[in-house]
């Protein structure tokens, strides 16, 4: 038998660490808690992941991996470039108005909570920004050559512009209790384009 650890593949066991970490952000989260919810006793958690910084960024990871598609979906759909970019921001709304604990987006608190201390987890959210970024940037560019979007600012300038309404919008929407706040955001945002 080898001396290696066993490396999981399950993504089960990440989804379940990524709720806690979710949840609870990573300082607050215990191996206690994070061993219950996995089903892996202390030491698999450990063999598995070496660490539960290393299982953070997992799970981290499969929030991203997650996010990312679902938001250039969303991008994607046929139709005028403004609804598209209006469903983004609804669906932020949704995610960040779901359940009882209003939990936000796990990016966005990772980045609160560790980012500036921790250069993997900047890397993680970081590269999530960039590749938003350019699926914005490419439909908003759409939106220019079509004259649905009629600003003649550069269409990084804007998606960036947008990047910044839409992340202001999750972090809101763990605080702010009326809905009508955050829409009024995204109609202030899609009138600025």
């Amino acid at each position: 038998m080898s001396g290696r650890p066993r490396e999981f593949k399950d993504t089960a066991v990440v989804d379940a660490a990524m709720e806690v970490f979710w949840e609870r952000g990573f300082e607050a989260s215990s191996t206690e808690e994070l061993c219950e919810r996995t089903g892996l006793g202390r030491g698999s958690l450990y063999n598995a992941f070496g660490s539960k910084h290393a299982l953070f960024q997992k799970a981290l990871g499969r929030y991203q991996e997650i996010g990312i598609q679902a938001q250039v979906e969303i991008l994607q759909h046929p139709g005028p470039v403004k609804d598209r970019l209006r469903a983004l921001m609804e669906f932020a709304i949704e995610q960040d108005f779901n359940g009882t604990q209003r939990r936000g987006c796990m990016a966005v608190n990772a980045a609160i909570e560790r980012g500036s201390k921790d250069a993997a987890v900047a890397r993680l959210v970081g590269g999530h920004v960039a590749r938003l970024e350019q699926a914005l940037c490419h439909v908003i560019a759409l939106g220019q050559r079509s004259g649905e979007i009629v600003s003649a600012r550069p269409a990084l300038e804007l998606a960036r512009f947008f990047l910044s309404s839409y992340y202001g919008l999750r972090v809101l929407g763990k605080v702010v209790e009326d809905q009508n706040v955050l829409l009024d955001i995204v109609e202030g945002t899609l009138a600025a384009l």
